[in-house]
């Protein structure tokens, strides 16, 4: 019998794979647990029809993420946090503060998450934050922190 894998399974494939299993494994294992649908004619088509929607939503996904990459490389925030007497911040300069920063300075919301900040921005002074916003595409944010 062939089945229209719906789940990856260890040892036999991965998900959207039609495979040739043995009518027990396929009937009672494969489609009784949830793992795969019988391979018909429709259940293929319909598969393939799901697919050009996912890859068409994908499209979709990845250009938009490109035009906030554009825009993301072009912006520069300006943080202004407080001073001590020695000219150090208070603190550090937070994941939370760049993303509401750059939603009030250029309109951009983005996730906190996305931002892959190495180390805790401490001094005053530029710096370049590096965003991870997803399927290979990364962004660079200008910062430039001040003293008040």
């Amino acid at each position: 019998m062939k089945v229209l894998l719906i789940k990856d399974v260890k040892s036999l494939g991965k998900t959207g794979e039609v495979k040739e299993v043995k009518d027990g494994y396929g009937k009672n294992f494969l489609i009784g647990k949830g793992f795969a649908r019988h391979a018909t004619p429709e259940i293929l088509e319909q598969h393939a029809q799901d697919q050009v929607i996912v890859a068409a939503h994908l499209e979709k996904e990845v250009n938009f993420l490109k035009e906030i990459m554009k825009k993301l490389d072009k912006a520069e925030i300006i943080i202004t946090k407080k001073l001590g007497q020695n000219g150090h911040l208070f603190g550090a300069v937070t994941k939370e503060e760049i993303a509401v920063a750059l939603k009030d300075q250029h309109g951009i919301e983005i996730d906190k998450k996305h931002i892959n900040e190495k180390s805790a921005i401490k001094t005053i002074g530029e710096h370049d934050l590096d965003f991870k916003l997803g399927h290979g595409i990364h962004a660079t944010l200008h910062v430039d922190v001040q003293g008040e």
